[in-house]
Protein backbone atom coordinates (compact mmCIF):
# COMPACT_ATOMS: atom_id res chain seq x y z
CA UNK A 1 0.00 0.00 0.00
CA UNK A 2 1.23 3.17 -1.12
CA UNK A 3 2.45 5.68 1.56
CA UNK A 4 0.13 8.89 1.80
CA UNK A 5 1.88 12.34 2.45
CA UNK A 6 -0.38 15.25 3.81
CA UNK A 7 1.38 18.40 2.33
CA UNK A 8 3.53 19.24 -0.77
CA UNK A 9 6.10 21.36 1.07
CA UNK A 10 9.68 20.67 1.31
CA UNK A 11 9.64 18.09 3.41
CA UNK A 12 7.10 16.29 1.81
CA UNK A 13 8.67 16.41 -1.52
CA UNK A 14 12.04 15.51 -0.01
CA UNK A 15 10.62 12.26 1.70
CA UNK A 16 8.69 11.38 -1.32
CA UNK A 17 11.73 10.68 -3.57
CA UNK A 18 14.04 9.37 -0.37
CA UNK A 19 11.58 6.75 -0.12
CA UNK A 20 11.58 6.38 -4.31
CA UNK A 21 14.86 5.65 -4.43
CA UNK A 22 14.21 3.24 -1.62
CA UNK A 23 11.91 1.82 -3.94
CA UNK A 24 8.71 2.78 -2.03
CA UNK A 25 5.37 4.27 -3.10
CA UNK A 26 4.68 7.55 -1.80
CA UNK A 27 0.76 9.65 -2.92
CA UNK A 28 1.47 13.33 -1.78
CA UNK A 29 -1.61 15.60 -1.29
CA UNK A 30 -1.34 19.48 -1.79
CA UNK A 31 -4.68 21.31 -1.42
CA UNK A 32 -2.76 24.25 -3.30
CA UNK A 33 -2.33 24.01 -6.67
CA UNK A 34 1.36 23.46 -7.11
CA UNK A 35 3.52 22.35 -4.64
CA UNK A 36 6.66 23.50 -3.21
CA UNK A 37 4.84 25.37 0.20
CA UNK A 38 7.02 28.07 1.28
CA UNK A 39 9.58 27.23 -1.38
CA UNK A 40 7.51 29.74 -4.81
CA UNK A 41 7.84 32.59 -6.38
CA UNK A 42 5.90 35.88 -6.35
CA UNK A 43 6.19 38.08 -9.70
CA UNK A 44 3.34 40.30 -12.01
CA UNK A 45 2.98 37.08 -14.89
CA UNK A 46 5.16 39.63 -17.05
CA UNK A 47 8.56 40.74 -16.71
CA UNK A 48 9.24 40.47 -12.95
CA UNK A 49 9.48 37.30 -10.55
CA UNK A 50 11.40 37.03 -6.90
CA UNK A 51 11.79 34.34 -4.40
CA UNK A 52 8.79 34.59 -2.03
CA UNK A 53 10.07 32.54 0.87
CA UNK A 54 13.51 31.59 1.45
CA UNK A 55 16.37 33.71 -0.22
CA UNK A 56 19.94 32.10 1.85
CA UNK A 57 21.19 29.20 1.34
CA UNK A 58 22.90 28.20 4.24
CA UNK A 59 25.46 24.66 4.59
CA UNK A 60 25.76 24.20 0.59
CA UNK A 61 27.45 20.82 1.30
CA UNK A 62 24.57 19.55 3.13
CA UNK A 63 22.48 20.44 0.47
CA UNK A 64 23.77 18.88 -2.58
CA UNK A 65 24.63 15.84 -0.50
CA UNK A 66 20.70 15.78 0.50
CA UNK A 67 19.67 16.64 -3.23
CA UNK A 68 21.96 14.19 -4.55
CA UNK A 69 20.45 11.47 -2.35
CA UNK A 70 17.01 12.02 -4.36
CA UNK A 71 18.54 12.05 -7.67
CA UNK A 72 19.56 15.60 -8.11
CA UNK A 73 22.94 16.26 -9.37
CA UNK A 74 25.06 19.43 -8.91
CA UNK A 75 24.20 20.25 -12.67
CA UNK A 76 20.83 20.69 -12.03
CA UNK A 77 21.32 23.47 -9.84
CA UNK A 78 24.04 26.32 -9.84
CA UNK A 79 25.58 27.78 -6.72
CA UNK A 80 27.13 31.56 -6.33
CA UNK A 81 28.86 32.38 -3.28
CA UNK A 82 28.04 35.78 -2.27
CA UNK A 83 31.49 37.19 -1.35
CA UNK A 84 31.13 39.52 0.97
CA UNK A 85 28.18 38.09 2.72
CA UNK A 86 26.40 40.71 3.15
CA UNK A 87 26.15 44.39 4.82
CA UNK A 88 24.38 45.49 7.90
CA UNK A 89 23.74 49.35 8.07
CA UNK A 90 23.27 50.48 11.66
CA UNK A 91 20.77 53.29 12.31
CA UNK A 92 23.84 55.84 13.38
CA UNK A 93 25.48 55.46 10.02
CA UNK A 94 28.10 52.72 10.23
CA UNK A 95 28.15 49.94 7.74
CA UNK A 96 29.37 46.55 8.84
CA UNK A 97 30.65 44.07 5.69
CA UNK A 98 30.42 40.72 6.80
CA UNK A 99 32.76 38.61 5.62
CA UNK A 100 33.89 34.72 5.37
CA UNK A 101 37.41 34.88 5.77
CA UNK A 102 37.95 35.35 9.35
CA UNK A 103 41.01 37.76 9.00
CA UNK A 104 38.90 39.97 6.92
CA UNK A 105 36.31 39.92 9.31
CA UNK A 106 38.13 40.56 12.05
CA UNK A 107 39.93 43.38 10.10
CA UNK A 108 36.65 44.95 9.32
CA UNK A 109 35.15 44.44 12.57
CA UNK A 110 38.22 46.37 14.25
CA UNK A 111 37.48 48.98 11.22
CA UNK A 112 33.64 49.68 12.37
CA UNK A 113 34.33 49.05 16.14
CA UNK A 114 37.90 49.56 17.34
CA UNK A 115 38.73 46.78 20.25
CA UNK A 116 36.07 44.14 18.83
CA UNK A 117 38.40 42.36 16.19
CA UNK A 118 39.67 39.56 18.36
CA UNK A 119 37.06 38.61 19.14
CA UNK A 120 36.31 36.82 15.57
CA UNK A 121 39.13 34.35 15.95
CA UNK A 122 38.30 32.97 19.33
CA UNK A 123 34.49 33.17 18.36
CA UNK A 124 35.06 30.66 15.45
CA UNK A 125 37.76 28.49 16.61
CA UNK A 126 35.79 27.84 19.92
CA UNK A 127 32.15 27.06 18.22
CA UNK A 128 33.94 25.36 15.14
CA UNK A 129 35.20 22.73 17.90
CA UNK A 130 31.54 22.33 18.81
CA UNK A 131 29.86 22.53 15.12
CA UNK A 132 30.30 19.04 14.11
CA UNK A 133 29.51 17.68 17.30
CA UNK A 134 26.89 19.16 17.66
CA UNK A 135 25.64 18.59 13.69
CA UNK A 136 26.16 14.80 14.77
CA UNK A 137 24.36 14.90 18.01
CA UNK A 138 21.45 17.11 16.95
CA UNK A 139 21.13 17.23 13.21
CA UNK A 140 21.79 14.14 12.10
CA UNK A 141 19.58 12.63 14.88
CA UNK A 142 15.83 11.97 15.81
CA UNK A 143 14.62 11.65 19.40
CA UNK A 144 11.79 9.40 18.84
CA UNK A 145 12.72 8.63 22.81
CA UNK A 146 13.44 12.02 24.19
CA UNK A 147 15.33 10.26 26.94
CA UNK A 148 18.12 10.26 24.03
CA UNK A 149 18.55 13.32 24.01
CA UNK A 150 19.51 13.67 27.54
CA UNK A 151 22.74 11.27 27.43
CA UNK A 152 25.68 12.18 29.08
CA UNK A 153 27.47 13.16 25.62
CA UNK A 154 25.00 15.27 24.98
CA UNK A 155 24.52 17.16 28.28
CA UNK A 156 28.48 17.55 28.27
CA UNK A 157 27.86 19.34 24.76
CA UNK A 158 25.08 21.59 25.45
CA UNK A 159 27.06 22.32 28.52
CA UNK A 160 29.94 24.00 26.29
CA UNK A 161 27.30 25.58 24.59
CA UNK A 162 26.25 27.34 27.57
CA UNK A 163 22.19 26.25 26.81
CA UNK A 164 21.28 28.00 29.39
CA UNK A 165 22.05 31.29 27.45
CA UNK A 166 20.56 32.72 24.38
CA UNK A 167 21.91 33.43 21.15
CA UNK A 168 22.74 37.07 21.99
CA UNK A 169 23.84 36.61 25.40
CA UNK A 170 26.30 33.89 23.76
CA UNK A 171 27.36 36.31 21.37
CA UNK A 172 27.88 39.01 24.31
CA UNK A 173 30.55 36.33 25.76
CA UNK A 174 32.51 36.96 22.74
CA UNK A 175 32.01 40.49 21.53
CA UNK A 176 30.99 43.83 23.93
CA UNK A 177 29.17 46.72 22.20
CA UNK A 178 25.69 46.20 21.40
CA UNK A 179 25.79 46.67 17.16
CA UNK A 180 28.75 44.12 16.96
CA UNK A 181 26.49 41.58 19.33
CA UNK A 182 23.54 42.19 16.44
CA UNK A 183 25.70 41.15 13.90
CA UNK A 184 26.57 37.73 15.31
CA UNK A 185 23.35 36.84 17.01
CA UNK A 186 20.32 38.74 14.39
CA UNK A 187 20.94 35.64 12.32
CA UNK A 188 18.12 33.46 14.39
CA UNK A 189 15.78 35.85 12.54
CA UNK A 190 16.58 33.24 9.48
CA UNK A 191 14.50 30.44 11.09
CA UNK A 192 11.99 32.76 12.99
CA UNK A 193 13.47 33.57 16.65
CA UNK A 194 14.02 36.21 18.34
CA UNK A 195 18.25 36.77 19.10
CA UNK A 196 17.18 37.03 22.62
CA UNK A 197 14.59 34.26 22.34
CA UNK A 198 16.33 31.84 21.12
CA UNK A 199 18.60 29.40 22.89
CA UNK A 200 22.28 29.30 22.17
CA UNK A 201 22.36 26.15 20.32
CA UNK A 202 21.05 28.17 17.23
CA UNK A 203 24.45 30.13 17.15
CA UNK A 204 25.59 27.85 14.82
CA UNK A 205 23.48 29.89 12.09
CA UNK A 206 25.95 32.74 12.47
CA UNK A 207 28.95 30.17 12.88
CA UNK A 208 27.97 28.29 9.86
CA UNK A 209 27.93 31.37 7.51
CA UNK A 210 31.31 32.03 7.80
CA UNK A 211 32.51 28.34 8.15
CA UNK A 212 30.58 27.95 4.68
CA UNK A 213 29.34 30.77 3.56
CA UNK A 214 26.02 31.98 1.84
CA UNK A 215 25.11 31.21 -1.10
CA UNK A 216 22.23 32.02 -3.91
CA UNK A 217 20.84 29.52 -6.24
CA UNK A 218 20.68 30.52 -9.91
CA UNK A 219 17.25 31.73 -10.69
CA UNK A 220 16.01 31.79 -7.31
CA UNK A 221 15.97 29.69 -4.42
CA UNK A 222 12.29 28.80 -5.31
CA UNK A 223 13.85 27.41 -8.37
CA UNK A 224 14.36 24.37 -6.50
CA UNK A 225 10.87 23.32 -6.28
CA UNK A 226 10.16 23.13 -9.99
CA UNK A 227 13.44 20.48 -9.45
CA UNK A 228 11.74 18.34 -6.97
CA UNK A 229 8.70 18.41 -8.62
CA UNK A 230 10.09 17.51 -12.00
CA UNK A 231 11.70 14.59 -10.17
CA UNK A 232 8.81 13.86 -8.53
CA UNK A 233 7.53 12.89 -12.30
CA UNK A 234 10.59 11.21 -13.31
CA UNK A 235 10.15 9.09 -9.88
CA UNK A 236 6.89 7.86 -10.21
CA UNK A 237 5.58 9.62 -7.57
CA UNK A 238 1.41 10.31 -7.30
CA UNK A 239 0.41 13.82 -6.53
CA UNK A 240 -3.21 14.80 -6.12
CA UNK A 241 -3.80 18.54 -5.82
CA UNK A 242 -6.57 21.41 -5.45
CA UNK A 243 -9.83 20.13 -3.72
CA UNK A 244 -8.68 16.02 -4.91
CA UNK A 245 -5.24 17.03 -2.37
CA UNK A 246 -7.10 18.92 0.42
CA UNK A 247 -7.35 16.68 3.43
CA UNK A 248 -10.33 16.68 5.70
CA UNK A 249 -9.06 13.84 8.01
CA UNK A 250 -6.51 11.14 8.67
CA UNK A 251 -8.66 8.21 9.39
CA UNK A 252 -7.35 5.74 12.59
CA UNK A 253 -9.29 2.93 13.89
CA UNK A 254 -7.92 1.07 17.31
CA UNK A 255 -4.34 2.82 17.56
CA UNK A 256 -3.75 2.45 13.81
CA UNK A 257 -4.12 4.97 10.52
CA UNK A 258 -6.29 3.67 8.21
CA UNK A 259 -6.94 6.26 5.26
CA UNK A 260 -7.03 9.44 4.39
CA UNK A 261 -10.10 11.36 3.32
CA UNK A 262 -10.15 14.56 0.77
CA UNK A 263 -12.37 17.20 0.73
CA UNK A 264 -13.89 15.77 -1.99
CA UNK A 265 -15.50 12.98 -0.30
CA UNK A 266 -13.24 10.49 -1.25
CA UNK A 267 -10.94 8.32 1.13
CA UNK A 268 -8.05 6.97 0.09
CA UNK A 269 -6.60 3.83 2.41
CA UNK A 270 -3.19 3.90 3.33
CA UNK A 271 -1.90 2.11 6.46
CA UNK A 272 1.01 4.72 7.31
CA UNK A 273 0.47 8.48 6.58
CA UNK A 274 3.19 11.67 6.90
CA UNK A 275 1.92 14.96 7.79
CA UNK A 276 3.92 17.71 5.88
CA UNK A 277 2.90 20.52 7.51
CA UNK A 278 2.76 23.24 10.57
CA UNK A 279 2.50 20.31 13.54
CA UNK A 280 -0.14 22.89 15.43
CA UNK A 281 -3.44 21.68 12.54
CA UNK A 282 -1.85 18.04 12.92
CA UNK A 283 -5.01 17.20 15.72
CA UNK A 284 -7.55 18.85 13.73
CA UNK A 285 -7.11 16.22 11.48
CA UNK A 286 -7.58 13.59 14.05
CA UNK A 287 -10.69 13.86 15.03
CA UNK A 288 -11.28 10.45 16.42
CA UNK A 289 -8.64 10.40 18.43
CA UNK A 290 -8.49 11.49 22.15
CA UNK A 291 -4.94 13.89 21.97
CA UNK A 292 -3.47 14.98 25.19
CA UNK A 293 -3.83 18.62 25.25
CA UNK A 294 -0.53 21.07 24.84
CA UNK A 295 0.02 23.87 26.31
CA UNK A 296 -0.37 26.42 23.13
CA UNK A 297 2.92 26.51 20.67
CA UNK A 298 4.60 29.35 20.24
CA UNK A 299 4.15 30.55 16.15
CA UNK A 300 7.95 31.50 14.46
CA UNK A 301 8.01 35.57 13.87
CA UNK A 302 6.02 36.63 11.01
CA UNK A 303 7.27 38.66 8.44
CA UNK A 304 6.06 42.12 6.08
CA UNK A 305 6.94 41.50 2.89
CA UNK A 306 7.46 43.68 -0.03
CA UNK A 307 7.85 42.16 -3.59
CA UNK A 308 9.27 44.80 -6.12
CA UNK A 309 9.91 45.13 -10.01
CA UNK A 310 12.18 48.52 -10.62
CA UNK A 311 13.61 49.93 -13.51
CA UNK A 312 16.90 50.42 -12.15
CA UNK A 313 19.80 48.46 -11.18
CA UNK A 314 21.77 48.45 -7.81
CA UNK A 315 24.80 46.66 -7.53
CA UNK A 316 26.79 44.68 -9.29
CA UNK A 317 29.77 44.28 -11.20
CA UNK A 318 28.50 45.88 -14.23
CA UNK A 319 25.76 47.96 -12.08
CA UNK A 320 27.62 50.39 -9.48
CA UNK A 321 25.77 53.33 -8.02
CA UNK A 322 28.10 56.14 -7.78
CA UNK A 323 26.15 57.07 -4.34
CA UNK A 324 26.78 54.20 -2.85
CA UNK A 325 29.01 51.76 -4.62
CA UNK A 326 28.76 48.24 -4.80
CA UNK A 327 25.45 47.20 -2.80
CA UNK A 328 25.14 43.22 -1.88
CA UNK A 329 22.78 40.70 -2.73
CA UNK A 330 22.11 40.75 0.85
CA UNK A 331 21.40 43.97 3.45
CA UNK A 332 20.34 44.65 6.68
CA UNK A 333 18.95 47.63 8.24
CA UNK A 334 18.71 47.93 12.06
CA UNK A 335 17.25 50.25 14.40
CA UNK A 336 19.02 51.66 16.91
CA UNK A 337 18.27 49.19 19.36
CA UNK A 338 17.47 45.68 17.61
CA UNK A 339 16.12 43.87 20.53
CA UNK A 340 13.94 46.77 21.90
CA UNK A 341 12.51 47.33 18.41
CA UNK A 342 11.42 43.72 18.09
CA UNK A 343 10.41 43.38 21.56
CA UNK A 344 8.14 46.66 20.22
CA UNK A 345 6.78 44.71 17.48
CA UNK A 346 5.72 42.01 19.46
CA UNK A 347 3.49 44.02 21.66
CA UNK A 348 2.28 46.03 19.00
CA UNK A 349 3.28 49.33 20.34
CA UNK A 350 5.65 50.32 17.35
CA UNK A 351 2.64 49.61 14.53
CA UNK A 352 1.75 53.42 15.09
CA UNK A 353 4.78 54.92 16.55
CA UNK A 354 6.73 56.02 13.16
CA UNK A 355 10.08 54.32 14.04
CA UNK A 356 11.54 52.91 11.01
CA UNK A 357 11.48 48.77 12.02
CA UNK A 358 14.76 46.17 11.65
CA UNK A 359 14.32 44.87 7.90
CA UNK A 360 15.85 42.87 5.36
CA UNK A 361 16.30 43.49 1.35
CA UNK A 362 17.52 40.84 -0.69
CA UNK A 363 18.84 42.13 -4.27
CA UNK A 364 19.24 38.92 -6.20
CA UNK A 365 20.69 40.79 -9.80
CA UNK A 366 23.73 42.17 -7.99
CA UNK A 367 24.62 38.05 -7.75
CA UNK A 368 22.45 37.01 -10.87
CA UNK A 369 22.24 39.72 -13.66
CA UNK A 370 19.65 37.67 -15.39
CA UNK A 371 16.93 37.56 -12.41
CA UNK A 372 15.14 40.71 -13.86
CA UNK A 373 15.17 42.33 -17.49
CA UNK A 374 18.35 44.36 -18.78
CA UNK A 375 18.29 47.44 -16.86
CA UNK A 376 15.89 46.48 -14.37
CA UNK A 377 15.76 45.01 -11.04
CA UNK A 378 13.54 42.93 -8.30
CA UNK A 379 13.86 43.65 -5.13
CA UNK A 380 12.07 41.60 -1.80
CA UNK A 381 12.24 43.82 1.45
CA UNK A 382 11.41 41.81 4.72
CA UNK A 383 10.34 42.96 8.20
CA UNK A 384 10.49 40.60 11.01
CA UNK A 385 6.76 40.44 12.58
CA UNK A 386 7.32 38.69 16.09
CA UNK A 387 3.68 37.49 16.81
CA UNK A 388 1.69 38.04 19.93
CA UNK A 389 -0.68 35.34 21.76
CA UNK A 390 -3.95 33.71 19.98
CA UNK A 391 -5.61 36.06 22.41
CA UNK A 392 -4.13 39.69 20.96
CA UNK A 393 -3.49 38.25 17.35
CA UNK A 394 -6.45 36.24 16.75
CA UNK A 395 -8.37 40.03 16.86
CA UNK A 396 -6.18 41.19 13.41
CA UNK A 397 -8.01 40.71 10.48
CA UNK A 398 -6.25 40.40 6.95
CA UNK A 399 -7.38 44.01 6.75
CA UNK A 400 -5.57 45.06 9.96
CA UNK A 401 -3.14 43.47 9.07
CA UNK A 402 -2.79 45.09 5.86
CA UNK A 403 -2.79 48.41 7.63
CA UNK A 404 -0.01 47.98 9.27
CA UNK A 405 1.76 46.24 6.58
CA UNK A 406 1.56 49.44 3.98
CA UNK A 407 2.63 51.70 7.05
CA UNK A 408 5.78 49.72 7.63
CA UNK A 409 6.38 49.26 3.96
CA UNK A 410 6.04 53.12 3.60
CA UNK A 411 8.46 54.08 6.48
CA UNK A 412 11.10 51.10 4.73
CA UNK A 413 10.77 52.18 1.09
CA UNK A 414 11.66 55.51 2.52
CA UNK A 415 14.30 54.53 4.69
CA UNK A 416 15.85 52.31 2.06
CA UNK A 417 16.34 54.92 -0.56
CA UNK A 418 18.38 57.21 1.78
CA UNK A 419 20.30 54.34 3.24
CA UNK A 420 21.31 52.48 -0.08
CA UNK A 421 18.73 52.50 -2.99
CA UNK A 422 18.68 55.99 -4.53
CA UNK A 423 16.21 56.77 -6.63
CA UNK A 424 14.24 53.52 -5.02
CA UNK A 425 10.58 54.77 -5.19
CA UNK A 426 10.88 56.57 -8.64
CA UNK A 427 11.67 53.30 -10.29
CA UNK A 428 9.50 51.24 -8.75
CA UNK A 429 7.04 49.70 -11.47
CA UNK A 430 5.34 46.93 -10.06
CA UNK A 431 4.83 46.07 -5.91
CA UNK A 432 3.05 43.53 -4.00
CA UNK A 433 2.95 43.34 -0.45
CA UNK A 434 2.50 39.98 1.44
CA UNK A 435 1.82 39.63 5.54
CA UNK A 436 1.21 36.82 8.43
CA UNK A 437 -2.73 37.06 7.50
CA UNK A 438 -1.50 35.73 3.97
CA UNK A 439 0.88 32.91 5.39
CA UNK A 440 -2.09 31.77 7.95
CA UNK A 441 -4.61 31.32 4.74
CA UNK A 442 -2.15 29.14 3.20
CA UNK A 443 -1.99 27.21 6.49
CA UNK A 444 0.71 28.64 7.98
CA UNK A 445 0.81 28.38 11.72
CA UNK A 446 -1.09 31.54 13.12
CA UNK A 447 1.04 33.04 10.17
CA UNK A 448 4.52 32.48 11.48
CA UNK A 449 6.97 32.05 8.20
CA UNK A 450 8.56 29.41 9.98
CA UNK A 451 6.42 27.05 11.60
CA UNK A 452 7.13 26.80 15.17
CA UNK A 453 8.95 29.23 16.96
CA UNK A 454 12.64 28.13 18.11
CA UNK A 455 12.48 28.30 21.76
CA UNK A 456 14.13 26.64 24.32
CA UNK A 457 11.31 24.24 24.75
CA UNK A 458 10.29 24.20 21.04
CA UNK A 459 14.38 22.52 20.37
CA UNK A 460 16.04 19.74 20.71
CA UNK A 461 13.87 17.16 22.43
CA UNK A 462 10.98 19.56 22.83
CA UNK A 463 10.05 19.89 20.12
CA UNK A 464 7.40 17.68 18.27
CA UNK A 465 9.20 14.85 16.57
CA UNK A 466 8.95 12.68 13.41
CA UNK A 467 6.71 10.16 15.43
CA UNK A 468 4.28 12.07 17.20
CA UNK A 469 1.88 9.90 18.80
CA UNK A 470 3.84 6.54 20.52
CA UNK A 471 -0.35 5.25 20.60
CA UNK A 472 -0.98 5.85 17.22
CA UNK A 473 0.94 3.37 14.41
CA UNK A 474 1.60 4.38 11.25
CA UNK A 475 1.62 8.36 11.23
CA UNK A 476 4.65 10.77 10.71
CA UNK A 477 5.75 14.02 10.43
CA UNK A 478 8.19 16.38 8.90
CA UNK A 479 8.55 19.74 8.41
CA UNK A 480 9.86 23.22 9.05
CA UNK A 481 8.01 22.58 12.73
CA UNK A 482 9.19 19.37 13.59
CA UNK A 483 12.99 18.36 14.87
CA UNK A 484 15.46 19.20 13.70
CA UNK A 485 13.80 22.10 12.68
CA UNK A 486 13.08 24.99 10.23
CA UNK A 487 15.18 25.89 7.14
CA UNK A 488 15.75 24.51 3.49
CA UNK A 489 18.57 22.23 4.38
CA UNK A 490 17.68 21.36 7.75
CA UNK A 491 14.08 20.27 7.17
CA UNK A 492 15.48 18.36 4.10
CA UNK A 493 18.01 16.53 6.64
CA UNK A 494 14.53 16.31 8.49
CA UNK A 495 12.78 14.12 5.17
CA UNK A 496 16.06 11.94 5.22
CA UNK A 497 15.76 11.05 9.27
CA UNK A 498 12.51 9.82 8.15
CA UNK A 499 13.06 7.95 5.09
CA UNK A 500 16.20 6.07 6.88
CA UNK A 501 13.63 5.43 10.16
CA UNK A 502 10.98 4.03 8.10
CA UNK A 503 13.74 1.96 6.18
CA UNK A 504 14.95 0.53 9.28
CA UNK A 505 11.22 -0.81 9.92
CA UNK A 506 10.05 2.51 12.40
Amino acid sequence: MKIGIVGGGIGGMMTALLLAEQGRQTVIYERQESLGGRLAYEGDGLQYRIDRGPTIVLLPQMLKSLLAEAGIGESDCELLECDPLYNIHYADGKVLTKYRNPAQMAEELERVFPGEGAGVHRYLNELGELFEAGKAQFLQRSFVRKREFFSGRNLRLLGKLRVHLSARQLAARYFRQEQAIDAFSLQTLYVGGLPAGSPSLYTFIPYAEHAFGIWYLRGGYAGLSGLLAHRLTEAGVEVRTGAGGFVREIVTRQGKVQAIETHDGLRHLHSQVIFNGDFPYLPALLPSEKLQPRREYVPSSGSILLYIGADRRWGGEQHKDVETGKVLAHQFFLPPSLTSSLERLKSGQADTSGEVPAYYVFNPCALDAGAAPEGHSVLYVLIPMPLRSAAVDGKRTDEQWREIGERLAQRVLDDAEQRAFPGLRAAIRWKKLRTPADGEAEGWYRGGSFGIAPTWLQSGAFRPQMVPYHHLSGLYSVGASIHPGGGIPIVMQGAKLLADHLQSGG
